[in-house]
């Protein structure tokens, strides 16, 4: 299963981009939105990684913590996912070029 540690790398990398961007911006909603984002970025690699950890090992022990990792990294998706969606159509239009 090469697919999973692929989407995780890119979550990371995405990740760090996110906030390195939060970071470089002085406009508070611009910060809120790609604040989001990242934490979509977070929570699926969190996500991915439990699913990896589960496929690679297969114990009771990788099946307990995987089961913890993915409710963590769901709840960091469905929220950044609520946050980007607050924040998407003022960002739009306040940047629209």
């Amino acid at each position: 299963m090469i697919i999973f540690p692929i989407i995780i790398v890119l979550s990371l990398v995405f990740w760090v981009y996110y906030k390195v961007a939060i970071i470089k911006s002085d406009d508070g909603l611009t910060q809120a939105y790609f604040n989001g984002k990242s934490r979509i970025c977070l929570g699926s690699f969190i996500f991915f990684f439990a699913i990896n950890q589960y496929i690679f090992y297969q114990t009771q022990i990788s099946l307990f913590i995987g089961i913890v990792f993915l409710i963590f990294g769901g709840t960091n998706l469905y929220t950044g996912l609520k946050e980007t969606k607050h924040y998407r159509q003022e960002w739009k239009r306040l940047n629209a070029q």
